[in-house]
C-alpha cells in the first residue's frame, strides 16, 4: 500500500529523468524504487557509488560517484534531467551528537544544496523542479500549538539548520525552477531512524514506557509531548506528489495528518512489540545519558499537521499510528520453497553433503 501521487492516476505517465542527492539513504533509495517502478530514469548520486552498485536491490539503477557538498564532475549529471530530489545529509541518528558531528548535519545539508543550486545554475538544459529536503525541526520546540506550513521557524539547534538549509535553496526559484520543500517529520520503517532509537528502550526488562516530556530532565518521563510522525511509504508518496503536482511550492510538511503525543505513541508500539506498557518513563537526563543529544527529537515536540499535502489532494496510505505500526511490524512470511528434484546420482548427492 502507498500514498499516491499525481502521475500515478493519469492514464499516460510522462517519463521523467530524476537526479537523486543522498539517493541510498533510507528515503532516497525507497524514491527510487517509485520512480523506477512507474518509468522514470532515476539517477542516484552516492559517495561510494562501487558499494552501491554491487548491492542486489540497487543494480538495475544508475549510480553516479560524487560528494553532493563538494563541487565536482557529477554536476554536470543536472545538465538535462527534469527535476532533482535533494535529500544529501547526514543522518542525525547515526551517530552520538557532539560539536563536530553538529557541523556535519549542517554542513553535509547546507553545502550539498548550494553545490545543487550551483550546477542548476551552470546547466544549458536546466530542470524543472527542485524537490528539496527539509525537516520538522524548523519550527522549534512547542507545546500543543497545531504547526502548519504558515507557522514561523523556531530558534533551537535543528531550527537554525532548517532555516539555512531551505535558505540554500532560494535561489533556485530565481533560476526559473518550480521549488517545493518538504518538511520530513519523524519517518517510521523497519529497524531505522527513530524506531531504531526506540525499540531497544521498549524491549528493556520491566515493559516499555513513555520518553520525554517530564517536568525537568530528572523528572519521570509522561510522554505528554507530540510526535509529528510518519509512515515511510507516505513520505515518499509527498516527495513524489511535490515533484508531479504544479501547485507543489515552496514548504510542505511531511508528517501524518494524526499526530500523536508519545505516550499515546509509547501505547501504540508497546503493543506493536508485544511489551507491557508502565505509565511513566526513564527521566530525559538518564536517555541524555545513554543517548546523547539526538533524544531531544523524540523526547521533546510539536504538532505539525500536513496542511497543504491535504489541501493538494495528497492521499495518505497510513494516516493512522495503529495500521501504521501495523504495517511496520507484521512478519511477512516467506514464500515455501519449491520442492528439490530428486537425485538419481548418489555420488552427486555425496559431493554436495561435502559442502
Amino acid at each position: 500500500m502507498m500514498g499516491q501521487s499525481v502521475s500515478e492516476n493519469r492514464n499516460e505517465v510522462l517519463k521523467m529523468r530524476v537526479l537523486l542527492t543522498g539517493g541510498t539513504g533510507l528515503i532516497g533509495r525507497k524514491i527510487a524504487q517509485r520512480l523506477k517502478a512507474r518509468g522514470d530514469e532515476p539517477i542516484l548520486l552516492s559517495r561510494k557509488s562501487d558499494e552501491v552498485r554491487r548491492e542486489k536491490s540497487m543494480r538495475d539503477f544508475k549510480v553516479i560517484q560524487g560528494d553532493p557538498a563538494v563541487s565536482g564532475d557529477w554536476q554536470h549529471q543536472v545538465d538535462g534531467v527534469d527535476a532533482v530530489i535533494n535529500l544529501a545529509g547526514e543522518n542525525i541518528f547515526d551517530k552520538r551528537w557532539n560539536a563536530e558531528f553538529k557541523h556535519k548535519i549542517r554542513d553535509s545539508r547546507v553545502h550539498a544544496t548550494e553545490q545543487v543550486v550551483k550546477a542548476i545554475a551552470g546547466a544549458t538544459t536546466r530542470p524543472k523542479v527542485l524537490v528539496q529536503g527539509s525537516a520538522i525541526g524548523y519550527y522549534g520546540i512547542h507545546g500543543d500549538e497545531e504547526l502548519t506550513e504558515q507557522s514561523p521557524g523556531g530558534s533551537d539547534f535543528m531550527a537554525r539548520v532548517v532555516r539555512e538549509w531551505e535558505d540554500a535553496a532560494h535561489p533556485a526559484e530565481s533560476l526559473g525552477l518550480r521549488v517545493a520543500r518538504v518538511r520530513t517529520g519523524v519517518v517510521l520503517a523497519p529497524n531505522a531512524g527513530a524506531l531504531k532509537m526506540m525499540t531497544p528502550i521498549f524491549k528493556i526488562p520491566g515493559g516499555a514506557s513513555p520518553i520525554g516530556s517530564g517536568s525537568s530532565p530528572l523528572s519521570p518521563a509522561t510522554g505528554h509531548q507530540w510526535m509529528s510522525w510518519v509512515h515511510i511509504d507516505d513520505i515518499v508518496g509527498i516527495f513524489l506528489f511535490a515533484l508531479d503536482n504544479a501547485a507543489a511550492t515552496g514548504p510542505i510538511n511531511g508528517t501524518s495528518p494524526n499526530p500523536a503525543r508519545n505516550a499515546d505513541f509509547s501505547k501504540a508500539l508497546a503493543k506493536a512489540v508485544f511489551r507491557p506498557m508502565l505509565p511513566i518513563g526513564p527521566p530525559d537526563a538518564v536517555l541524555r545519558l545513554a543517548l546523547g543529544e539526538v533524544v531531544d527529537v523524540i523526547a521533546k515536540g510539536q504538532k505539525v499537521l500536513p496542511a497543504k499535502a491535504l489541501e493538494l489532494g495528497y492521499k495518505f496510505a497510513y494516516p493512522t499510528l495503529p495500521e501504521a505500526l501495523k504495517q511496520i511490524f507484521t512478519k511477512v512470511k516467506p514464500a515455501p520453497e519449491p520442492a528439490k528434484p530428486k537425485s538419481h546420482g548418489h555420488g552427486h548427492d555425496k559431493a554436495h553433503a561435502h559442502h
